[in-house]
Formats: C-alpha cells, structure tokens, sequence
C-alpha cells in the first residue's frame, strides 16, 4: 500500500503549534510559500524513494556477513538521495554547513521520512542527536573536522550508552576509557542495542560513547562522553585506518529489520573526550532529548501509515450490509464502529502530532525567542511536554496499529497485507530511548513541579481559556475540555502533595492524563482554526475534536481520580500473591 504525505495536516499543525511567530521572528526568509515548498518536496522524496523500500527493509533486512554490516536492499542508494537533497541539515547551524531552518519543520519532515520508512529514518535520526551534542559539547577539532561531516550527512552518528548489564540504568557502565599517553584515550568494553551501529550507507560512523575513566568516582558521576570513528579522521580530515571498534552481531528483532541493531565491541578504539571528565551523561543528555522528541514523532508517523493503509482497506474490502445506504456487500466504512475507529485513530494521531510538533516550536523559541524571559517560558514548556510527547505518542503508535490491524480482521494478522509490520515497527518506540514508564517517572518526578507547579498552572489556564472560547458546534467539545482540564489540575495538585512511591506508582495513568487532555486542547485549536472553512477537510476537523472529546476527553475525571486511589494497593500486594 502507497503513502501519501500528509503536507495540509502538518501544516496545520505548525500553525497551530505557533510556528508563524518563529517564521516573523528568527526566520523571517521562510514565509509560508518555503515553508509549503520544503513539505512538498519532502512529501515527494518519502513518497517516492522511502516508501517502496519500506516492505523489503522488512522481509529482507539488513545483513550481517564477514564481520561487517550490509544494509537492506536499497537502502544505501536512498540514503545518497537523501543526503544529496538535503534532508540532512535542515535545522543544523549554518556555520558546519547547514540550512539553519527550524526544528519544528525539520520534525515536520521527519515524520515522512518515518512513516514511509521507519527503519530507514533511525539512521538520520541518531545523526541529528549527534550533531546537536557535538555542536554544544564538541572540541573545536571535532566541530571543524567531524560535525561538518555529520551535518552533510557524508558520515553518520549513533549513541553508545547500553550494555549487557546496564540499560537504564546507566550507573552500572562499566566500558573502560583509558589514557593513551598522546592526549586521546583507548575504549575496552561492549555496547548493545546500538541503532545503525555499522552499515555500507556512508563513508564513516561516528559513535558517542559512555565510559568511565581508571579514576572516576563510582556511578553516574564517573561517566564521560568519547568520540570514537569507525575510521580514524587525520589532522587535514581525511579519513585513516579503520578503527579497533566492530560490530560483533546484529539483533534478530521483532520489527524495524531494515534497521541494523549492532552489538558493538570496543577493542582498544581510539576515542576522543567530548565535553568535560565525568560529566557525560549530562552531554549524552543532549542527544537523548533530541531523540525522545524524534521518537514522538515516530509514534505519529507509524500511526499516520497504520491509518492510511486501514482506511484504504476499509473502503475497498467489502463485508455485509452497510447501516446507512443498505448496500450490500458494503465496503468495511460503511459500519458505524469500523467507522467510528476510524475517526478515533485520525483524531489521535493529530492530537499527538500536534503536542509533538508543538514542543518542536517551544524548542526552537528556547533558543530563539526575543527576551530572556521568554526564553525561558518557551524551554520550561518544551521540558514540561517532551515526556509526554515521547510517551504518548509511541504509546498512541501501537494503539493506532493494532486498531488498523483489527479492521483489516484476519488478514491483518497474516503478513502479506503489511498491516502487522505497522504493528511490530511500532512497538518499539515505547521501549526506546528511555522506556515510557521512565517518562512517566520523569514528568511526576522533575517537570510537574517545575516553579512549584507553575508551569502545569500556565499550560491548564491556556486550555481553560480555549476551552471557554468555543461555541457553536464546538461547544461540546469545550465542555469536555474543561471538564478534562480541571481533572488534570485535580491529579496535579495531589502529584505535588504525595511525593516518592505513591507519585511514582501513579506516574503513567498521570501521564496518559495529561496527553489525552492536551491532545484533546490540540484538536479543539485546530478545528477552531479552520472552522470557517466550507471544504470537507476543514469540517472533518470539528468532527474529530467531537469524536475525540466523547470517546477519550470523557474518561479523563474517572483517570484522574483512579489514578489517586491505587497507590496503596501496589504497595501492599507482593509477587508472591500474583504466582500461579
């Protein structure tokens, strides 16, 4: 099944998301008709060069032989293609050879590139992280002879932080960095996990690596950040010998095959400090962040491919007497809960979008904005969301999968409808870059009491004001969002008075509580947006905030106080009471 980039829903999004105040800002030269130009070409690229590899990235894969990774049929052909048009560098600074565009429309792009190839995407993807750790962390030998590279996307980056015996939690890194004598170190030890760890795409891999030093402190205060290339880059930046670092293995995974997952040996690589001793999980931190966000937006992406496959499905296949018409054999839309879960899956997948592609505006205004204090309103926001936009979104990624499975019904579950790759693709976003049950702790634990809560405070009193603006046909909608927002301030109010294991063991019913409310304050803006509009797209708009604010903004007072009612219970009950 064909893809078809979703240029007019992204679009809104970015404007909904406030991307006109950075375009009349900081980028005044990208006016709407760029802005409409870059969507389109990228459309066209994922469509056309992505989208067909994505089945055989599947069935085949990438390859392991003679110690060396090769990747899956095509995919290093459309890598050039996506390096030579640019995708690369979209939003890397000018100064190492980038376009210097906004990071909220380099998200825009990137969600086409993982909904038309998931598994392809991940290798740009972990670049990106690169770039932005080197770019503020870096030595001025690796911001002039490596980041340039990486920006052009000649060499790609990839982030070395799991071991054996160390996933998320990184205190138990025990890979080695030793001094060598001339000013760099050597790397001993095994990385898992590591996304397009090795690949024929590009000329050379630069891996980030976490290792502690002989004399660092024990735990995550003794880690720092190495530079390691797969082959050594000499003074003029001219690529040496091959580096004592190889890939060992790759992983047998449940989906995401076109995507090499190495197992990495460091076998005495010659490795660079990047930043400060001992301070590595901090500069690592940097190209987490990035990649929680791009995640989110991979949960939107496969989503968006999901839907489109199952509402092409829904109108071809033919099942039964449709309620409304009386035809017979009726295509699967006409069903009222065929429908119905249509509707559902699309109104989700804007709802994620829109807080993904929001925290890539807030992003982007943390940087940018025109005073200190709005500077610093824009980065308290973007920390507030992104959690929620990683945890939400992959978790509204494997929702809307299994839903597109179940309507394409048993041949959903066979493999040759492509239904189920959707499916297994999806299921890893909620596991990487920290698991989503890691967000959770981390939106209850650090970003809900932010300025003593203020900053949740100012997100609530923006949604109960649009909440109060809408009328006519949105009126219901309004007073679901209300109803969910003063669930949301309810729940958030007693994060903040119940602090350690009862905070914790609410963390995730919270955090849904928070994206299905803010989804929610997203449909509502973007149908109130277009509710001029006489077309059929802009009148779907306020029929998705309606089916969204009555099947999912309806059940937030029940979560809400459900979530504060539990606590003591998963206190109480011990493994031994759940065993056979």
């Amino acid at each position: 099944m064909s893809f078809r980039a979703p240029i007019r829903d992204l679009a809104l999004s970015l404007r909904i998301a406030g991307h006109p105040a950075l375009v009349s800002g900081a980028f005044a030269e990208l006016d709407d008709d760029t802005l409409a130009a870059v969507l389109e070409a990228a459309g066209a690229f994922t469509e056309e060069q992505l989208a067909p590899l994505n089945r055989k990235g599947d069935q085949v894969g990438a390859r392991y032989e003679n110690g060396a990774v090769i990747a899956a049929p095509g995919f290093a052909d459309a890598y050039q293609a996506f390096v030579a048009g640019g995708w690369n560098s979209l939003s890397a600074d000018p100064e190492h050879g980038g376009q210097g565009l906004t990071k909220a429309m380099e998200l825009a792009v990137f969600e086409m590139v993982h909904a038309s190839n998931m598994a392809f995407g991940l290798c740009p993807m972990l670049t990106q992280g690169a770039i932005e750790a080197l770019d503020l962390h870096g030595t001025e030998r690796q911001k002039s002879l490596v980041l340039p590279k990486l920006v052009s996307g000649e060499w790609t980056g990839t982030m070395n932080l799991t071991e054996p015996q160390a996933g998320s939690d990184l205190a138990a890194v025990t890979t080695r960095a030793e001094p060598d004598g001339q000013g760099g170190y050597r790397l001993y030890g095994q990385k898992i996990f590591i996304t397009w760890g090795d690949h024929d795409a590009a000329d050379n891999i630069c891996h980030l690596v976490l290792a502690r030093l002989p004399d660092s402190p024990p735990g995550v205060k003794g880690i720092s950040l190495f530079l390691a290339t797969k082959r050594l880059v000499e003074d003029d930046g001219s690529l040496g010998v091959a580096n004592d670092l190889r890939a060992g293995s790759i992983e047998h995974k449940l989906g995401i095959h076109g995507s090499p997952t190495c197992v990495m040996l460091f076998e005495g690589a010659r490795a660079e400090l990047v930043g400060e001793v001992n301070n590595g999980i901090a500069h690592m931190f940097v190209m987490m962040n990035a990649a929680r966000l791009q995640v989110g937006v991979q949960g939107v992406a496969i989503a968006e491919r999901a839907f489109q496959q199952a509402l092409a499905f829904s109108q071809e296949r033919r099942q039964g007497r449709a309620v409304w018409s009386a035809e017979y054999p009726a295509p699967l839309y006409g069903h009222p809960d065929v429908r119905r879960s249509l509707l559902l899956m699309k109104a989700k997948i804007e709802a994620a979008r829109g807080i993904c592609l929001t925290t890539g505006v807030l992003t982007d205004l943390a940087r940018l904005a025109r005073t200190d204090a709005e500077r610093a309103t824009a980065k308290a926001r973007q920390e507030l969301l992104t959690p929620i936009a990683k945890a939400w979104s992959t978790d509204v990624g494997v929702e809307i999968a299994s839903m597109g499975l179940q309507i394409h019904g048993g041949m959903g579950f066979i493999e040759e409808t492509g239904a189920a790759q959707h499916y297994r693709d999806a299921r890893i976003a909620p596991i990487y870059e920290g698991t989503n049950g890691i967000q959770a702790i981390d939106l209850v634990g650090r970003k809900v009491s932010m300025e003593g809560g203020g900053v949740m405070d100012a997100l609530c009193a923006e949604m109960h004001a649009t909440a109060e603006a809408l009328d006519g046909g949105l009126a219901p909608v309004g007073a679901r969002l209300e109803a969910g927002v003063a669930a949301l301030e309810r729940a958030t109010d007693w994060v903040l008075q119940n602090k350690g294991p009862n905070a914790l063991a609410a963390a995730t019913p919270y955090l849904k509580l928070a994206g299905d409310v803010i989804g929610g304050w997203m449909l509502a803006r973007q149908a109130q947006a277009v509710a001029e509009g006489s077309d059929d797209w802009s009148k779907s708009k306020a029929a998705l905030a309606r089916v969204y604010a009555s099947q999912v903004l309806a059940q937030a007072p029940g979560l809400a106080d459900g979530l504060m009612e539990s606590a003591d219970d998963l206190e109480a009950v011990g493994a031994q009471a759940l065993g056979a």
